[in-house]
């Protein structure tokens, strides 16, 4: 085969191996995404219990990277400390490791079982989790298939001529294979990926185990860089996690390469042949970096701490007020088309305001951090003076020559300004000290309770941002959208209601303790809803769309 058609293969080998790895971990967050989120949660106990919850997390979505970034986000927002994240991290790529043990073992018979039953649930259900385990399946029916090819693809190379020169260099150089390996993993952005490759071509005899040995240590090393990668811009409570577990990770490969190097490592207890002894080392590496490291991981949240500092206050408070410039532009008040338009402008930058304070209301509600808690109540004075700003900017511009169409946009921004400012309040002055309270006396919500206040959320939520979309585009469509969510709000509002006096009748405990916080949160989160549904009155009153009354016209 031509030289060109083999590198071809082989590369379309492996790019499909990174694309079924990529879809099973996205099958599993999209139908059991909440599932894991509440799991991860529920790991902060103890260092071991997290280390465990890692592993099996890993396992599920087939990825330590994903689990690193859920945990660095929670570590972010005060839920988890950043020992427990660590501990998680370590679990969580010995997780990654048993993933890579079931998936190289000669499963080639399940391929078409795989594929059969994945395309099956994915092209003849409707119902999401449903076609997302299709997903999975097919996703994993193509991570077997894509190693069947690499091996194929990598036959040739056995006759080359320039291979054993490579292999030859790499076996008097490990530093150079432990360090092209990490790189390698680093940019496919998978551990599992890059050792599963690795095996291939020794179990095809193209990678001798003397290189291939190096090369597994300097994956674990490139897999510990993705988070590291990732988390980059988030705060320093996030990037300390995944930076701990990375100084676990180097230190011990670097550790124990001069051993492997000097084949001192006990190569014949690892398996009978090089692809096994490859895999069996990745699996055992990190068995053993779990029990090393479990104890310590205090002490590499203090280290951690004094490489990544907090920022100190006056920077936080510096980068918490810092936005953009007001797009109130005085020079345009004597055009009262473009004032109003800057108007508008400003009007959206303060209702992204408004939902940013209000879109981490559900995990401050589970968990009550106090500093997220007060983090969010400063953006109320911001939300007040975007308020009170707009108002006298409209104010001036209503005291030149208005034709009636700017007259009225220019009370319609300034209810809505209004509307906005009160949404503020109710997520500062109820939702917030309401998540205080729950902290305060240690309370949990019922499950029930918890997904419908959650369900109610995420659909107000949606409802926010297609407010300010009617808002910039004055589409009738979503105008007539957003005001049947209304509806819908009060009929969910409602059923809540009636399901929450249920659970009460029932006797259930975490009902009865946190009944009033329940009802006060639905009643807000309906009280949001309707404030944010005025953004569509103008344009449903001047198509004709909007009843003046919801009372039924008397008989004859």
């Amino acid at each position: 085969m031509h030289p060109t058609l083999v590198v071809l293969h082989l590369a379309a080998a492996v790019m499909l191996l990174l694309w079924a790895v990529r879809m099973v971990r996205t099958g599993v967050e999209r139908a059991h995404g909440r599932a894991l989120k509440n799991a991860l949660r529920k790991a902060r106990a103890g260092h071991l219990r997290g280390a465990l919850a890692g592993t099996v997390l890993a396992v599920v979505l087939q990825s330590s990277t994903a689990v690193g970034i859920l945990a660095a986000g929670f570590a972010a927002s005060g839920i988890l400390a950043v020992s427990t994240g660590i501990a998680i991290l370590l679990g969580a790529d010995l997780g990654s490791a048993l993933v890579v043990q079931i998936l190289s073992f000669d499963l080639s018979w399940a391929i078409p079982v795989l594929m059969l039953a994945g395309a099956t649930l994915f092209l003849k259900f409707e119902r999401r989790e449903v076609r997302q385990g299709g997903r999975i399946l097919l996703g994993i029916a193509f991570i077997l298939l894509s190693l069947d090819l690499i091996g194929a693809a990598t036959t040739p190379l056995r006759e080359s001529a320039l291979l054993p020169q490579v292999v030859g260099y790499l076996r008097n150089d490990p530093i150079t294979a432990f360090a092209l390996a990490a790189l390698l993993t680093w940019l496919i952005h998978s551990s599992v990926a890059a050792i599963l490759l690795f095996a291939a071509f020794a179990a095809e005899g193209v990678l001798p185990v003397e290189v291939g040995l190096p090369m597994v240590l300097g994956a674990n090393v490139g897999g510990g860089m993705i988070a590291v990668w990732l988390t980059r811009g988030q705060s320093a409570e996030a990037r300390r996690i995944p930076l701990g577990n990375l100084l676990f990770r180097s230190a011990a490969a670097l550790a124990l390469l001069p051993a492997v190097a000097a084949e001192m490592v006990p190569v014949a207890l690892l398996g009978a042949d090089p692809a096994r002894q490859m895999v069996n080392l990745h699996l055992a590496f990190n068995a053993l970096l779990v029990l090393a490291c479990l104890p310590l991981t205090g002490a590499m949240a203090r280290l951690t701490a004094l490489m990544l500092p907090d920022a100190g206050r006056a920077e936080q408070a510096a980068r918490l007020l810092a936005r953009p410039a007001s797009a109130l532009d005085e020079a345009a008040l004597d055009m009262p088309r473009l004032a109003l338009a800057s108007a508008t402008r400003e009007l959206l930058r303060m209702g992204e305001t408004v939902e940013t304070m209000f879109r981490p209301v559900m995990e401050l509600l589970e968990e009550g951090n106090a500093q997220e808690v007060a983090r969010v109540a400063q953006l109320d004075e911001e939300v007040n003076q975007a308020h009170t700003d707009i108002k006298l900017f409209i104010a001036r511009v209503n005291r030149g020559r208005l034709s009636a169409e700017e007259a009225q946009r220019g009370m319609e921004l300034t209810s809505f300004a209004i509307n906005l400012e009160h949404i503020g309040d109710i997520v500062a002055k109820t939702l917030l000290p309401l998540a205080e309270k729950k902290a305060k006396r240690r309370l949990q919500f019922s499950e029930e309770g918890w997904s419908e206040m959650t369900r109610l959320h995420q659909r107000v939520l949606a409802n926010m941002q297609l407010a300010l979309n009617v808002l910039v585009s004055g589409d009738l469509a979503s105008a007539r959208q957003l005001v049947k969510e209304k509806e819908l709000m009060r009929r969910l509002e409602r059923e809540s209601h009636h399901r929450h006096l249920m659970r009460l009748q029932s006797g259930m405990m975490e009902s009865i303790e946190t009944s009033d916080i329940h009802l006060e949160v639905v009643r807000a989160l309906k009280e949001i809803n309707s404030l944010l549904a005025t953004a569509a009155y103008p344009i449903l009153s001047e198509s004709g769309d909007l009843l003046e009354s919801r009372l039924a016209q008397p008989a004859a």
